[in-house]
């Protein structure tokens, strides 16, 4: 009999609160309709990176950081310089670093020790048998997880009716795989187990006889073994707690995986038994850094120095003939880095163009209907619940409805098991046209082109004046308005591409921009708005016309929804402005056209949209690595090869510092996701990675695998971040460059804990620009700043002196 010291004074709560903290330690992911980009070590921000390399390594065996031969590389080509890892090494702040940059150089020439995850009872039980308990259990789970999810690709959907572990239960109990495979009797030890999920996860960590403090990282580790069922589990309580509610989703998850474990180990306890133990007592430890991991992080750490001195050197760069004159068109577009290309290439072609840089929802979070759709698309960030509803109206919405619903229809009737085959022989012919027109990339595809959309019910006139004053405050436009104003939304136009709501905009909720700008500029339009902003010190000529576009990021082809108030006095500043537009695409398709893979030129860039074989259609974010709050005068002329979120920021209009406070607190933070999903996916792509697309199919309508079964994939595939000789995206955290008095920002990190433990911690680096346009001030943590060497601020040489 295995005998394994446990203690018995374990409580549902402990056991609550264990499932809890592992439960919050898995990154959620959203749906494929509405992907956005998030942070994978969401739950580990408390951590620094050396320490989420000890808890990553003991809960999946990935790494968090690149190959030490990465590191190797940019040092012997200069990239990384002695100077950046010595500050590196000063800077880490755990007791077993190397003790002098000799010993770190010295160091850096070793490759360390493989990574090995600690063993669950399904490695230990397939090493003593020769099965693969652990691609058993992920088939059978991810089998069942997917109709239980199904979102309605399935035919025949699974019952909801049921919480996930009951759902399972009924499922399991009968399912006769485990058995065939050698697990006898699992069918009557699930039916057997206890009705309550929170009952069967006690009785689970009674039979395997697990002691409290084993209890987190062993459940952190089961639920890494779920791979991204897991994702979409804890997005089931990410969105119940944001509307105020709760979910056991994950836990029922955690009490299924454990439900696995308890049989096999009573399966193969004879022949686990002592490995078992060596388990548990690893689990007991508490996570803390080796040697190797603290190296590796100083590597990191140094890589991005190398970075951002790269990155002060092209903000102080001197650039001649920059002088920009009274505005005739001003363009605000998305702070996503894909339009620093853009508005670079807009700007150049006359000093009488300004563009500005902002968060792509625009200030309106919005759940917007579109035509002829029940559906509620949350056009706002995930962080935030809807503000407003919106819907678009017009003629024929009865009529469009019932042609959906026929579509619909016809498409289950192709697609069902009894006419599927029926139909491709009677009906398969006609499609030769089309299968031809798709595959030879002849199809256009549409431009969102629903009517004018409008808040409903609409905000009464003092709500309306307010968020206009908040939102131009926010994008600090508040004075000298062109006569025409441009307010660019931003998506992605893509064919036979599951992953495509990941490449539109990430602050509208992974849909596109265009009906926040549309909202806007109808919002900014309203003359009784406008007559109310005077009030409030903001005062938009009569001349000004505001009109919504959405920039293709993917064609760079920007659309004008100049029907939404149409202007004949505007007609030749709109023309005007289209010249302009069409002008900077070519500029700015060319220059993508260098970093993609097989693109020639500008009109092979335009092809790629409607191409079903591309895997690489953009680049999308691929290659962030700063984040810049300052005026536009210290970035405009500069390239930051499309690498830089650009937000309009000026602090000396920003009395209170609330506008500040939301850019730390917002448009930051979704950045950092955004930022630290494409370094997850390219430091250890087996575990936060969506996979190759080529074997990836769409299941339950939420997200992919790869081929017939298994685990479902989050994270970026490897040809968003890859070319196939190369990364694409170098692994760097975001740089936060903010041009506002350091006890500003101090005060914000000290009012969020949250935001400042990202930085604490160093999973976003901060800096502040002084008035000279420098790097000048390098948050260190704990509130405290150290200027940056070789900036040599006037204020920080006092501070020295005294």
């Amino acid at each position: 009999m295995l005998m394994i010291p446990t203690d018995n004074s374990q409580t549902l709560a402990q056991l609550k609160v264990a499932a809890d903290s592992a439960a919050r330690a898995i990154p959620p992911v959203w749906p494929l309709a509405s992907s956005v980009a998030v942070n994978p070590y969401l739950g580990q921000t408390g951590l620094t990176l050396a320490e989420t390399a000890a808890l990553m390594a003991r809960v999946s065996g990935t790494p968090t950081t690149m190959p030490r031969s990465w590191y190797r590389e940019k040092l012997a080509s200069g990239a990384i310089t002695q100077g950046d890892l010595a500050a590196a090494l000063a800077a880490s702040p755990h007791a077993g670093k190397p003790g002098s940059l000799a010993a770190l150089l010295a160091a850096v020439g070793q490759d360390p020790a493989p990574i090995k995850a600690v063993p669950t009872v399904a490695d230990l039980a397939a090493r003593a048998t020769g099965i693969d308990w652990p691609g058993i259990i992920a088939e059978r789970f991810g089998a069942w997880a997917g109709g239980y999810f199904d979102q309605g690709q399935a035919l025949w959907a699974a019952p909801r009716g049921k919480g996930a572990y009951a759902a399972w239960q009924a499922v399991a109990s009968h399912d006769l795989t485990p058995e065939i495979v050698g697990l006898t009797g699992f069918g009557s030890f699930v039916a057997d187990a206890p009705e309550r999920a929170a009952e069967a996860l006690a009785s689970a960590v009674t039979g395997l006889q697990l002691p409290t403090a084993a209890l987190e990282t062993y459940f952190h580790s089961l639920l890494v073994t779920l791979g991204g069922w897991a994702h979409v589990a804890r997005y089931e309580l990410w969105q119940a707690e944001l509307a105020g509610k709760s979910d056991e989703t994950i836990t029922d998850f955690l009490t299924i995986r454990l439900l696995w474990e308890q049989a096999l180990l009573a399966r193969y306890g004879a022949q686990i038994g002592q490995s078992w133990l060596a388990t548990i007592a690893a689990h007991e430890e508490p996570v803390a850094p080796n040697a190797d991991q603290i190296i590796d992080t100083i590597l990191q750490e140094a890589a991005e120095r190398a970075g951002q001195a790269a990155l002060a050197k092209t903000l102080t760069s001197k650039l001649p003939g920059q002088e920009r004159q009274p505005p005739v068109l001003q363009a605000a577009f998305c702070i996503d880095v894909r339009s620093e290309v853009f508005r670079r290439a807009l700007e150049s072609l006359d000093r009488r163009i300004q563009t500005l840089g902002f968060a792509g929802f625009f200030g309106l979070t919005a759940s917007h209907q579109r035509f002829a759709s029940d559906v509620a698309e949350h056009r706002l960030p995930v962080l935030l619940n809807a503000g407003l509803t919106s819907r678009t109206g017009g003629e024929g919405a009865a009529h469009a409805r019932h042609t959906a619903r026929a579509a619909r229809a016809w498409g289950r009737f192709k697609l069902a098991a009894v006419s599927s085959f029926a139909f491709v022989e009677a009906a398969g012919p006609i499609y030769i046209g089309k299968l031809l027109k798709d595959a030879l990339g002849l199809k256009a595809n549409p431009v969102p082109r629903d009517p004018k959309p409008f808040a409903d019910p609409a905000p009464d006139a003092a709500t309306r004046v307010g968020m206009a004053a908040t939102i131009l405050s926010s994008m600090s436009l508040t004075t000298d308005f062109a006569p025409l104003v441009l307010l660019a939304g931003h998506g992605a136009n893509v064919v036979n591409n599951p992953h495509a709501s990941g490449l539109h905009c990430g602050a509208c909720g992974g849909y596109s921009g265009e009906v926040n700008a549309r909202l806007l500029a109808g919002l900014l339009n309203d003359p009784e708005v406008r007559a109310g902003l005077i009030d409030k010190g903001i005062v938009i000529p009569e001349t000004t016309l505001f009109v919504a576009a959405l920039h293709d990021t993917t064609t760079d082809a920007v659309t004008l929804y100049t029907e939404d108030q149409p202007s004949a006095v505007h007609r030749n500043a709109i023309a005007q402005a289209q010249q302009w537009l069409a002008a900077a695409a070519v500029l700015t398709r060319s220059e993508r056209a260098l970093r993609l893979p097989r693109a020639n030129g500008d009109a092979s860039v335009i092809k790629r949209s409607r191409d079903w074989s591309e895997t690489r259609a953009e680049w999308a974010l691929a290659g962030c690595k700063a984040f810049i709050a300052a005026p536009r005068m210290r970035t405009c002329g500069r390239s930051l090869e499309g690498r830089a979120f650009l937000h309009d920021y000026v602090w000396r209009r920003d009395e209170s510092f609330g506008v500040l406070e939301l850019i730390m607190t917002a448009p930051v933070v979704v950045a950092s996701w955004i930022s630290l999903q494409y370094y997850g996916s390219s430091v250890a792509p087996q575990l936060f990675g969506g996979g190759n697309k080529l074997l990836h199919n769409v299941v339950g309508g939420i997200g992919v695998i790869e081929g017939n079964g298994g685990l479902l994939r989050a994270g970026l595939p490897w040809q968003s971040v890859h070319d196939g000789h190369k990364l694409m995206h170098e692994p760097l955290r975001l740089s936060v460059c903010i041009e506002a008095p350091r006890e500003a920002m101090a005060a914000v990190l000290e009012k969020h804990a949250g935001v400042r433990a990202l930085f604490d911690n160093k999973w976003l680096h901060l800096f502040a620009i002084d008035d000279e346009g420098q790097l000048a001030w390098r948050y260190a943590g704990d509130l405290r700043w150290e200027a940056v060497a070789g900036t040599a601020p006037a204020e920080a040489a006092a501070e020295m002196a005294i």
